[in-house]
C-alpha cells in the first residue's frame, strides 16, 4: 500500500490510473478504523481496479471543540488494517494540506442542502453538514473516483452527500453500505472507543429499543404509538440522555405523519451515554 500526504502526488497517481482506464473506488474516513470501514474497503475492491482510502479528521465539521480534541487518532493501527485489507492507496493529508488558506476561511464556501440538513443531526450540530460538504467535495476533486462508499449508520450524511454529488454534477456513483454491528447489536463507530467498560455494556440498549420499534411497525402498529413507546423506554433508562428519536421518511427525513404509511422510512436516534454521543438507525422498507 502506498501512502500519499500531498495532493499533488495523489493527483499524479490518479491521472495515471485514469490514463490507463483503471476504475477508482474511494472510501473517505476520519480514521480509528473498524470492521465497518473495512467492509467499505472490501466492497470497493470487488467493484474497482484501484481502491483509495483517505484518513482526515476534518476540523470544519466539528461544532464541539472538545469532541474534536478527543477524536481518536490511530494512524499506525489504521495503516496495518488497511494493508491487511489490501487497500491500494492511503491518502493521509495534514490540515494545512487540505486547507491551505486556513480553516478560518471555511465560511467562504457555503453548501445549502435544503430541509434535509435542518433536522436531526443538523438541528443539534449547526454547521456540521457545511463542513462535511466542503471536505467531501474537496476530496472528490482530488481523488476523482468512479464510485465512493459510505456507511449507512450516518444515514443523513449519506443522503446529503448523494444530493450534493448529483447537484454539483460530480459524475460519481455514491454507494451506501449497510451498518456493521458488534455481536450485541451496537453499531460500529470510532466513538465507541471512548466508552467506559460500564458504558459499553449499556450501549446495546439503543439497538434493542429501535429493533423492537421496527418489529412493532412491521406488525402494523401506528408509527406515532411506536415512537411514543420508544421515547418512554429512554425516559425510564437514566443512563442515556436522548437527543432525538424519530421515525422519518428516507426521501426527506421529515417525520412520518401519525397515520401515514410511506414506502421507505427509518427509525433514527441520537443519544448521549456518559460523555459519548451515539447515533444509529434502522431502515424499514
Amino acid at each position: 500500500m502506498n501512502v500519499f500526504n500531498k495532493v499533488s502526488t495523489l493527483k499524479e497517481f490518479v491521472n495515471n490510473c485514469k490514463f490507463s482506464k483503471k476504475t477508482i473506488g474511494f472510501v473517505p474516513t476520519m480514521g480509528a478504523l473498524h470492521e465497518g470501514h473495512l467492509t467499505l474497503i472490501r466492497q470497493s475492491k470487488k467493484e474497482n481496479d484501484i481502491t483509495i482510502c483517505s484518513i482526515f479528521v476534518n476540523p470544519t465539521q466539528f461544532n464541539n471543540a472538545i469532541d474534536l480534541k478527543h477524536y481518536p487518532i490511530k494512524h499506525t493501527e489504521d495503516k496495518a488494517l488497511l494493508e491487511d485489507a489490501e487497500c491500494d492507496i492511503l491518502f493521509l493529508p495534514s490540515v494545512e494540506e487540505m486547507y491551505p488558506s486556513g480553516i478560518e476561511n471555511k465560511n467562504l464556501v457555503g453548501f445549502l442542502f435544503g430541509d434535509i440538513e435542518k433536522q436531526l443531526e443538523g438541528a443539534f450540530r449547526p454547521g456540521h453538514f457545511n463542513g462535511v460538504g466542503i471536505v467531501v467535495s474537496k476530496l472528490f476533486h482530488m481523488v476523482n473516483p468512479d464510485k465512493a462508499y459510505f456507511g449507512l449508520k450516518d444515514l443523513q450524511q449519506f443522503l446529503i452527500i448523494r444530493k450534493m454529488t448529483k447537484e454539483l454534477s460530480f459524475g460519481i456513483e455514491v454507494i451506501g453500505v449497510p451498518t456493521v454491528r458488534e455481536e450485541d447489536g451496537l453499531a460500529m463507530s470510532s466513538r465507541n472507543l471512548r466508552l467506559t467498560s460500564d458504558e459499553r455494556a449499556k450501549a446495546p440498549f439503543i439497538y434493542e429499543v429501535i429493533s423492537e420499534m421496527k418489529n412493532k411497525i412491521n406488525h402494523s402498529q401506528a408509527p406515532k404509538e411506536v415512537l411514543d413507546w420508544g421515547i418512554q423506554k429512554f425516559q425510564k433508562n437514566t443512563s442515556f440522555h436522548l437527543e432525538y428519536l424519530e421515525i422519518v421518511n428516507t426521501s426527506d427525513l421529515k417525520p412520518v405523519e401519525p397515520y401515514q404509511t410511506p414506502n421507505a422510512y427509518a427509525i433514527v436516534i441520537a443519544a448521549h451515554l456518559g460523555k459519548v454521543r451515539l447515533i444509529d438507525n434502522l431502515l424499514i422498507e
